[in-house]
């Protein structure tokens, strides 16, 4: 909104001269992540209130997840994620170049798949049962949104004249000017990469700021990606692909960072609520169109390394049984495993999210090394 201001209210450029500000990309990131943040922060404690008053037992715990769980966490109200995307939606309608179409593509991902997490929120706390739609519900609605999403980004994102197949090109990293020319294909491979982050988040998403705090990192380092992929000068110094309004998608990763400190508030150990699959589903969404948006998906999985690590210990779990009947892990995911070795929730939080720093630097570092 107060881009459109700056671009054609040339008036208040005289009266209102910090309007001007509004044409730095660096300006409208701050702004974003500051204003998520008050919002979330803002709606927190009657946002909790009001949730606590109509949920009543709150949101459904695992049986056969560990004890202490039905102790310390029963009865906390879920639908926490509402909070970070008020915020998201805030911060993005107000700083973001409503020109960019990228943006409002990771932006509509983003609030589709919340609506999406929402809705199977709303199912399992009314029939107060930890399964709410079916997996082949979720996967289907969340496979609709992702095509579509991806297709925008093919057709309606300006493409460089230095390479002209780049919105269907997978772009590797590490190698110099290295792509391969996916075609009509890449509208499932981009589909697979959004749905698979978005699940993968919501299955990290089972301690109290497990999931939040490797989101806000990962948006961090993607902020970064954005804003130095979509600028031609940077994008030329460090032999990376130039992505055309990448920039932008700064503008909503800062928005995701704000809200997820204003949540963390709340959700710091012992949680106040749960961001439930309204946050999970939609911030991993979010994260996997970023990747696209920003032609790193690749890079997405190293830097979100400790969601695939997440997916993938229920991916061998399941596995596994069906063919052996036992187990690899005493539980799955994988952060249930380290609990039932002994570690306390908060010691296998934080070097989860320690694991998730350092992923973070190494998927960054793959930027110049070339």
């Amino acid at each position: 909104m107060f881009y459109l201001l700056y671009e054609h209210v040339t008036s208040l450029h005289q009266h209102w001269p910090l309007i001007n500000l509004m044409r730095y990309l660096t300006v409208r990131i701050f702004l974003a992540m500051i204003t998520a943040g008050i919002v979330a922060v803002a709606m927190g404690s009657r946002f909790i209130r009001w949730m606590r008053a109509r949920q009543g037992k709150g949101q459904p715990i695992r049986e056969d997840g560990p004890a202490s769980h039905l102790l310390t966490k029963k009865g906390t109200p879920t639908m926490g994620g509402l909070m970070i995307l008020a915020g998201i939606a805030v911060a993005t309608i107000l700083w973001a170049n409503p020109h960019s179409a990228a943006a409002w593509v990771v932006f509509g991902v983003t609030m589709a798949y919340g609506v999406l997490g929402f809705i199977d929120d709303y199912a399992k706390v009314t029939k107060q049962t930890s399964a709410g739609l079916t997996s082949i519900q979720k996967l289907i609605a969340q496979f609709a949104v992702a095509i579509a999403a991806v297709f925008v980004v093919m057709y309606y994102s300006p493409q460089p004249a230095e390479a002209p197949h780049l919105s269907t090109s997978l772009v590797v990293p590490v190698f110099k000017d290295l792509m391969i020319n996916l075609g009509y294909f890449y509208i499932i491979f981009g589909a697979v990469v959004i749905v698979g982050a978005s699940n993968a988040v919501n299955l990290t998403d089972g301690l109290d700021g497990l999931a939040i705090v490797p989101v806000m990192i990962a948006a961090g380092a993607f902020a970064l990606i954005g804003y130095l992929v979509g600028n031609f000068v940077f994008a030329k110094y460090l032999i990376v692909e130039f992505v055309p309004g990448a920039g932008e998608v700064a503008v909503i990763c800062a928005a995701i960072i704000g809200g997820g400190m204003g949540f963390l508030w709340y959700n710091a150990p012992p949680a106040k609520i749960f961001m439930g699959d309204t946050g999970s589903l939609a911030l991993g969404g979010g994260l996997g169109a970023v990747a696209v948006a920003v032609k790193h998906e690749i890079v997405l999985a190293i830097i979100g390394g400790l969601f695939v690590m997440e997916a993938l210990s229920v991916m061998i779990q399941v596995g596994y049984f069906k063919l052996t009947k036992k187990r690899v892990f005493l539980m799955a995911p994988i952060h249930h495993h380290f609990e039932k070795l002994g570690w306390a929730e908060s010691t296998v939080v934080v070097r989860f999210w320690i694991v998730s720093a350092v992923l973070a630097m190494i998927g960054l570092a793959t930027l110049k090394l070339r």
